[in-house]
């Protein structure tokens, strides 16, 4: 068997990648998401909200439009809060996490 050499005799550790900024994504961030979707239930509310008042008004508004508009309005409210739910959940569970 072969004597173990000494450490002096070991080569030098490699040396450590350099230090580099992360590398842009080229999507939206998840903000500009949150804040797009946070739009687009808004939006959707308006439209509900005007259409059954041009309803409610006696305009040329046929019922079957503001029918859809309150249930996109209502499914996309829904999902909002199914999101906020969960992470808030997420936020919980992160705080019971013993450090």
């Amino acid at each position: 068997m072969a004597p173990i050499p000494p450490l002096q005799s070991f080569p030098a550790p490699l040396p450590l990648p350099q230090q580099t900024a992360p590398a842009q994504a080229s999507g939206p961030t998840f903000d500009e998401t949150l804040h797009t979707f946070l739009d687009s239930v808004n939006d959707l509310q308006k439209e509900s909200g005007t259409l059954s008042e041009r309803f409610i008004k006696g305009e040329a508004v046929d019922l079957h439009d503001v029918m859809i508009a309150a249930e996109k309005a209502k499914t996309s409210f829904q999902l909002l809060m199914e999101l906020r739910n969960k992470a808030l959940d997420l936020y919980r569970e992160a705080m019971r996490i013993q450090v």
